[in-house]
Order: C-alpha cells, then structure tokens, then sequence
C-alpha cells in the first residue's frame, strides 16, 4: 500500500497547469453511451474513479483507450444494459450510466454504487428521476431494473439541488419524447460542461447554471469530440496548499468564476489571488487572519469539497473560525487526524470551532477520503518535522499524481511503496 511522505515548512513556488475537472469527465464519458460511434476526449485526468469508468464502459461493449488524457472510445457495440454490481460498488459515479443506458437500450439494472464514506448519499432522487420519465422500476436480489420503451418528457422537482440526479435526469431525457424541466435543479459548472457536451451532440438544452433547466428530446445524437473544463476543487486545493505552507505560485487552466466563494474568503484571511484569463497567481507570506464562519453548501455557495483543505488553512490562522458542514453529515472525518498533528478543532454537531494554533506538527495520518486525505497532505506540507499520510488510494480517486502536481511546486513529498 502507498503512502506519502512529506518534509515540511518550505514555501511552496513556481507554476502548475491544472489537470481536467474529475466531476465533468465522469458523467461526459457515461453520457457517451447515448450516441454509436467513436468519441475523443480531451483533458481526461488519469484517475482510479475514471479508469472504473473505463471498465465498465468496456463490460457494456465499448472500447475505450486513455492516452496522454485523452479517452477515446467507440460506443457502436454498446448492448449490455447491466452495469457490473463488482465495478459499482467501487464508484458511486457509476450511477451516472443508469439515465443513458436507459436512454438508448430501453433498460438497466443497477445495484447500490460505493465511493467515500462521507455519510449519507442516497440515490432516491435518481431513481424517482427516472421513474418520472415513464420508466418502470423493480427491485429484487440487490439490483435495481428500470424499463422504458419510450421515455417521455415531464416537470421534475428536485427536494434538493443534487448534483448526480440532475445529471442523470438530463441524460436520459435527451432522448425522451416531449419536454422535460428539471426544477431546482444543481446549478454547478459540471453541468454546464454536460449541457454543453450533449449539445455538441445535438441535444436541445438550455438552463444549465439556473435552478432551471429545460430539455427537448431529440430522436438521435451524434458522437464527437471535446475537452473538460479545469478541476476547480484541485485548484482550490493548491490555493489552500498555498495559504497553509506560503508561497508564491501561479495556476494556469483555470476558471476564476468557478472559486468565487473560496477566492472571497481567501482573500479576506490575507492570501494575495490575481486573476487574468485562465491564469491565477496566488501569494501568502505571513500567517493568515481566522474567517467567522465557513458554510458548505450548493454552488455557488463554498464547495463541501474544500471544506477539509480550508480547515488546514485556518488551523493556523490568528483568532477562531466556525465552519459548518451543511451538504454531508460524516465529512468531519479528518478532525481527529488533524489534531494528532497539533490542531485545535471542537466539532459540535454539524460545526467545527477551529482555534488557530502556531503550528502543526508532523506525524502519522490516516486519509478516510478522497478531500480528507488532500487536506491531510495541506497539513504535511505545513507542519514542522515529516508527516506520513497512508490510504492514498482515496487521494488518486481525484488528484491526478498529487505528489507530482506539488513537487512541480518546489514541495519535499514522496511517494513510498510499501
């Protein structure tokens, strides 16, 4: 089992390209099923998550390759309509296949998806999504079967803005018959990015980043080529890396608009950000100031996959900060971590008082998940003495090689093989 070693207390400089947006590619590659043919995809990071895509893209009959980021897949032989319940249980993004799958095969069976365990995530909103559209829904034996020979347009509320259930709703009503309106609707870039690739499709959609989104079904689409947006959680987390280590560094392949929460409140703890085109140059030379309060919640609200990284950041922050955790119930994980390096973090209910301290101090950690074991690497790079992080297999479901992004940035991290 790998795991990382990290020498810290040295500043971080010098530039990084930032890899493809992981939540973009994912529901892009799955939406590939709607159309036969060969697709080429740009800027694909290579990720444990993307490659179980890949594999069970390949069980349903494609054929996918992924070089130098780029996938390219050919969709022609797609007629398998049961996704591996051994490959789901690895990836809870593997839902994403329920809405095309049903969309161009007339059926899919399903079992429950796995991922991190950062509390509840309940599928019911797919499920209830699809049934919606006029697909007939059983369950038996741990599978889930939906059947459909047309699906028909409808007037979907969401109880909540989910991110996957939006997605999975547009992906199967492109193909239906009539108009379908997603109300109260996720209204993050990931799916703007979807929006835009099913159009260069031939998909009729528009509303993507409003509450609102309206889809008008069309009878075919067609297979294309086409480059992700820039992972705004992996910026995030190297601005983050920034202000908890200091430095000095610029991001390229960056969409500022996309971190408008984080940047805002960056900038008010003391971090320097300019921004011009894709480029961020991000600057922090001296301890940064405590935030009042932090608040998860949908976009473009602060992102719930930041929310570990900035607990780092204001651990060592002059005053008191409060942040709150309002989209997941077990994301707090990583505060007894934290404070096995010298964090001062009283969790209370859904909130946690974090009490800046001088410093951290480097030791043994454990990463519970993909965003806590990022932040626990922000914390390595920021403690006095060497911090080994194991159960890195969480960190790569998201980062693209993280020691190789922050050795590019001048930091002491290695990866060990146990």
């Amino acid at each position: 089992m790998d795991t990382f070693t990290i020498e810290g207390g040295k500043p971080l400089s010098g530039s990084l390209r930032i890899q493809g947006a992981k939540n973009a590619a994912l529901p892009i590659l799955a939406a590939s099923v709607l159309a036969e043919g060969q697709f080429h995809i740009y800027d694909v990071p290579h990720l444990k998550d993307i490659e179980v895509m890949a594999q069970i893209l390949t069980a349903l009959g494609a054929t996918v390759t992924h070089q130098d980021g780029c996938v390219t897949l050919d969709t022609t032989s797609v007629s398998r309509s049961q996704i591996p319940e051994d490959l789901m249980g690895q990836m809870r993004s593997s839902i994403f296949l329920a809405g095309p799958l049903l969309a161009r095969l007339g059926e899919v069976t399903i079992s429950r998806p796995g991922g991190c365990m950062i509390g509840e995530r309940r599928i019911d909103m797919h499920l209830s999504g699809l049934q919606s559209l006029g697909a007939k829904m059983e369950e038996a034996e741990g599978c889930i079967v939906f059947r459909a020979k047309q699906l028909r347009g409808a007037t979907i509320f969401l109880s909540f803005p989910s991110v996957g259930a939006t997605e999975n709703i547009m992906m199967a009503a492109v193909l239906a018959k009539g108009t379908t309106r997603i109300c109260n609707a996720a209204r993050e870039p990931e799916i703007v990015d979807l929006q835009n690739f099913l159009n260069a499709m031939g998909a009729r959609i528009r509303g993507a980043g409003t509450d609102t989104i309206e889809i008008n079904g069309v009878p075919k689409l067609r297979p294309v080529s086409y480059r992700v947006i820039p992972d705004r959680i992996v910026a995030g987390t190297h601005i983050l890396a920034v202000g908890s280590a200091q430095g000095h560094i610029q991001l390229s392949n960056t969409i500022p608009e996309h971190l408008t929460a984080l940047i805002e409140i960056a900038r008010s703890c003391g971090v320097e950000i300019k921004t011009h085109h894709d480029i961020m140059e991000v600057k922090s030379t001296s301890r940064s100031r405590s935030y009042d309060r932090v608040i998860t919640s949908p976009y473009p609200g602060f992102p719930t996959d930041l929310q570990a990284q900035i607990m780092v950041f204001l651990s060592q922050a002059r005053g008191t900060s409060v942040i709150k955790e309002t989209v997941f119930d077990g994301r707090f994980r990583h505060v007894n971590e934290l404070t096995r390096m010298g964090a001062s973090i009283y969790v209370d209910l859904g909130s946690a008082i974090v009490r800046g301290v001088n410093k951290l101090t480097g030791t043994t950690v454990e990463a519970t998940d993909l965003r806590a074991g990022a932040a626990l690497v922000l914390a390595g790079l920021a403690a006095e003495g060497t911090t080994t992080v194991e159960q890195i297999h969480h960190i790569d479901r998201g980062y693209d090689r993280l020691e190789l992004q922050l050795q590019q940035l001048g930091a002491n991290i290695a990866r060990v093989s146990m």
